[in-house]
């Protein structure tokens, strides 16, 4: 992680400079529009605080839900400007990013409104940065740009797992979309010791091994993809029991063959704990995705024993982000574990590729001398 005088250098200084800071105050919202959780916005602060000390007036972007190029109110960043009033006062924060189609767009129109007035440009939306949108790429363009300190931590922490895992190196991956984490399995399979797979997506698996999968989730399409992987001889594990519904709201346990009008909808107590003792022994576990539809508390028990599993382990534990960090924290265990994720999606795609657009925007920015001349024109106008 860079340190105050290496965040500082890369800017050109702080002092008496107007820096735009790219957040990921994406929260969760609840039905009256106040935030829900607030760990998005808890976890900018520290790079907030490098950057006022350091002398620099904040400007801070994000954006929120998928207003889809146009203001709407409920995604308005009115209830996190107040929080954030509240936590960093003094630090300006700009409405919803994606109130303008130019933010997908990644349009220069609204890369030169973003860095108007700003000296200097730090990315800490980790969470966005596997997104080549305007406010990700654009800037670093015609400002120095520099990774605040929960995206340098974050790169550390994943690019860590793909280069020197301790050993064993077990991942751990749940979620619903098989298509959506085959690439990431890939990539998994080349560094990890063992794959152990759970979730909505375990079930495309189990229907490629020849079991019976009744009403779950199933991506037909999907089904050869994974043949080829479980044919390969690859180190994948899959659920050896599932809780499903039955007719009548019935919850029933059963082995991997299930019948016609039952739909799985987590793993079963043995996968748990086989899946738990895989953990006991690792040296190294990423996690990424529940491993059943946790928010029903009837089908809730395989990712809270996977959960717990990490948060007991001796292993170095890393939560990809997404729902998965989502459970931690339900359960009350993200204390417990040493990283956990703001970015899902920015996660798996960093583990697969070792590279994301924003950080790579990053590496190319502008040199420190290419902001003498704005505070010049300032200066004199």
């Amino acid at each position: 992680m860079p340190t105050l005088e290496t965040l500082r250098e890369s800017l050109g200084g702080l002092d008496g400079r107007r820096i735009l800071l790219r957040a990921d105050f994406n929260v969760p919202l609840d039905a009256a529009g106040r935030i829900a959780d607030d760990f998005r916005v808890t976890a900018a602060l520290p790079t907030i605080r490098w950057l006022t000390e350091g002398g620099a007036s904040v400007v801070a972007c994000s954006h929120l839900g998928r207003p889809d190029g146009r203001p709407e109110p409920r995604y308005s960043l009115a209830p996190v400007r107040a929080r954030l009033a509240q936590v960093a006062p003094g630090v300006e924060l700009l409405e919803n990013l994606r109130f303008d189609p130019g933010e997908t767009a990644n349009d220069d129109r609204l890369v030169q409104q973003l860095i108007e007035g700003c000296d200097g440009y730090v990315n800490d939306a980790f969470g966005a940065s596997h997104r080549a949108h305007a406010s990700i790429v654009g800037p670093p363009r015609y400002r120095p740009g520099a990774a605040g300190r929960l995206l340098a931590r974050e790169a550390e922490v994943l690019l860590g797992l793909r280069a020197k895992p301790k050993q064993p190196f077990v991942a751990v991956l749940g979620g619903a979309k098989v298509s959506d984490k085959l690439g990431v399995i890939g990539a998994l399979l080349d560094i990890a010791d063992e794959v152990v797979i759970g979730g909505g997506m375990c079930f495309t698996f189990l229907a490629a091994s020849g079991h019976e999968v009744g009403e779950s989730l199933l991506q037909v399409d999907q089904i050869e993809a994974c043949a080829r992987l479980l044919d390969s001889g690859a180190a994948i594990r899959l659920p050896s029991d599932i809780t499903a519904l039955a007719p009548g709201e019935r919850v029933v346990q059963a082995g991997v063959n299930l019948r016609p009008d039952w739909r799985g909808l987590d793993i079963g107590p043995g996968s748990a704990a086989e899946f738990s003792d895989l953990i006991a022994e690792a040296g190294t576990v990423l996690w990424n995705g529940p491993m059943g539809l946790f928010e029903d508390p009837r089908f809730a028990a395989g990712t809270k024993v996977v959960a717990q599993a990490l948060a007991d382990s001796r292993a170095f534990t890393v939560v990809g982000g997404g729902d998965s960090a989502a459970a931690v924290r339900q359960f009350g265990l993200d204390r417990e574990i040493d990283h956990v994720s703001t970015g899902g999606g920015a996660s798996l795609e960093l583990i697969e590729r070792g590279d994301l657009p924003g950080l790579r925007a990053l590496r190319e920015s502008a040199p420190p001398q290419q902001s003498a001349p704005l505070q010049q024109e300032e200066h004199h106008g």
